[in-house]
C-alpha cells in the first residue's frame, strides 16, 4: 500500500450495519509511502495507523498553488 500526505483512508466496516471508517492521511511515516501513517478520522480523532487488508488508499490529486 503506498499513500501521501492527503490522501484519503477508507476502512470498511466488519459486521452487518457497521459504518465504515475515513479520515486523510496528514503524515506518512514509512519509506516511499508505504504505512504508517498519520491519519484525522472524519470524527476528529487522530492516530498512528497501520492498515490491514480491509483498507483502501483513495488518491487525491495534487493541489496547484494559487496565483
Amino acid at each position: 500500500m503506498r499513500a501521501k500526505v492527503g490522501d484519503e483512508i477508507v476502512v470498511k466496516g466488519h459486521h452487518v450495519g457497521e459504518e465504515d471508517r475515513d479520515g486523510v492521511i496528514t503524515e506518512v511515516h514509512g519509506e516511499n509511502g508505504s504505512p504508517p501513517y498519520a491519519v484525522r478520522w472524519r470524527d476528529g480523532h487522530e492516530t498512528v495507523f497501520v492498515p490491514s487488508s480491509d483498507a483502501v488508499v483513495e488518491h487525491r490529486p495534487a493541489r496547484r498553488p494559487a496565483g
